[in-house]
């Protein structure tokens, strides 16, 4: 029997999943799962990029171990940070955490030299102040060596790819990303890299989702002693592979994919590049099958993630079912919070800035561990509602519910309060999206399934789906009047 392999890199763990197709049916076996924490070092935050590599390795030796037969393999991650590669091929530099201030005001600093609605018009990218494109522009105002001594730039999974194969490309859905990237003309934007003196050389060939990138390079088979396999490209951003994932039925969707961050939008065959989509700070980010995933970023459950590291700082270790618990137990709808608001965005004491946010907006702080957990998820349903609003807007359509995806659906109390919220069915799974949409596009690219929909039909048939129905709806409805004056949304 025949297996492929899925690293999924998300922003807080890292995971190897097995991947078999039995009579039609997707079986998937965890191998291999690791913590994935920046490094701090003196102002800086970092991405642990080596250690990361050897985490694949192990995730490889694993499968080697149960001796697994593998077919292929592919990685898929975050987005918008990179790292250099200079002339001599070797990794220039620890790529920069994207939670890392450096890019402080270097948005803004950009804009006085290219307005946004230039470089909106030409990637169709949300503003964001750690995409690529500011990065890039922070480390030139910092005249940093990076820019001397790099030759080429690779996001983090075609870095990961090069270590593995030693060949250089960069891959579509993550080059969608930089905020770099020119849809329309289906390239890398030459005006935006001239405007901000970026060398061309850096950006290399595009390969799209399902392309072979290489094989398993001679010294890593060596040091493993295992057998060359291909290795893909699928779509490397988590999200795209997230996306990929998603059980849907009807050609017109609306999807969330929930974890540290929340991504919210639906899936169009062109880019929706217009003065409203750059009003509401939507996005157009590369897909598969040539597809484009117009959403929007929602801050997710990192609020609820850096509260708890607060606590265990403190002293008091809570699980996540524990906090799930304590939230279902405090009164309701006693505060609310926008979860993107810019206060919320780099590490630190959470609880701390939730309270100042309250207190600054006419609301009393919640005082308690669970009334400020009930408080972000509370939150974060509303603002799923606001954006679902968002998203019929501006691309025309009206959905019948939402397709949640990702580990955060583990947490059936959001899940719920999701339904609640936006006053649809919310349909649940499966949690590993981002691994197990990896793993289709594999198969797609091997001829195991004919499409993208006939691979969505399969993972129908092949993972539990939880329908969440809507529930006390008038409560919500009063809610997200009041969260909307609260918080500022007038859209």
């Amino acid at each position: 029997m025949s297996s492929i392999l899925a690293f999924d890199l998300g922003a807080s763990s890292g995971r190897a999943l097995l991947g078999r197709l039995v009579d039609g049916k997707i079986e998937v076996e965890e191998l291999h799962r690791f913590s994935n924490d920046p490094v701090q070092v003196g102002n800086r935050l970092y991405w642990d990029i080596l250690r990361l590599y050897h985490e694949i390795k192990q995730g490889l030796l694993k499968a080697k171990h149960q001796g697994i037969n593998l077919q292929s393999m592919a990685i898929d991650s975050w987005a918008v940070d990179f790292g250099f590669i200079g002339k001599d091929g070797e990794l220039v530099g620890n790529p920069y955490h994207y939670r890392d201030q450096h890019t402080e005001g270097a948005m803004e600093s950009l804009f006085a030299q290219v307005p946004p609605s230039v470089i909106f018009a030409r990637t169709g990218i949300q503003f964001l102040p750690f995409n690529t494109i500011y990065q890039l522009y922070a480390l030139k105002q910092a005249k940093s060596p990076l820019l001397k001594d790099g030759n080429r730039l690779l996001m983090i999974p075609d870095l990961l790819r090069y270590f593995l194969t030693g060949e250089i490309h960069n891959e579509f859905s993550n080059a969608t990303t930089t905020q770099l990237y020119n849809p329309i003309e289906g390239k890398w934007d030459s005006e935006l890299l001239r405007l901000l003196e970026l060398p061309q050389s850096w950006f290399g060939e595009v390969l799209k989702p399902g392309s072979k990138a290489g094989m398993l390079q001679s010294s890593v088979c060596e040091e493993l002693s295992i057998p060359s396999i291909p290795v893909y490209a699928v779509a490397e951003h988590d999200t795209g592979s997230a996306v990929a994932a998603v059980p849907a039925t009807e050609k017109s969707f609306a999807y969330l994919s929930c974890g540290t961050w929340s991504l919210m939008g639906t899936e169009v065959n062109k880019p929706v590049i217009n003065d409203l989509a750059q009003k509401l700070n939507f996005t157009n980010e590369g897909g598969v099958a040539g597809t484009y995933r117009l959403l929007k970023n929602i801050m997710g459950l990192w609020i609820l993630q850096e509260c708890r590291r607060e606590w265990e700082r403190a002293g008091k270790s809570y699980s996540f079912p524990e906090l799930v618990q304590m939230a279902a137990d405090a009164k309701s709808f006693s505060s609310f919070i926008d979860p993107d608001d810019s206060s919320f965005l780099a590490p630190g004491d959470m609880p701390s800035r939730i309270a100042s946010y309250c207190k600054q907006t006419g609301q009393q702080a919640p005082e308690s561990h669970g009334e400020i957990v009930r408080c972000i998820l509370e939150s974060l349903a509303l603002k799923y509602r606001y954006v679902l609003e968002l998203t019929e807007r501006i691309s025309g359509q009206s959905f019948s519910g939402l397709h949640m995806v990702g580990g955060g659906i583990q947490n059936t109390l959001l899940c719920q309060w999701t339904a609640n919220a936006i006053g649809k069915p919310v349909w649940a799974g499966p949690s590993e999206g981002s691994a197990i949409g990896n793993l289709v596009v594999q198969w797609i690219a091997q001829g195991d399934f004919a499409d993208i929909w006939e691979a969505r039909k399969a993972i129908k048939d092949s993972f539990p789906i939880t329908v969440y129905d809507t529930e006390e709806s008038e409560a919500w409805d009063d809610a997200y009047g009041r969260f909307c004056v609260l918080t500022g949304l007038t859209e």
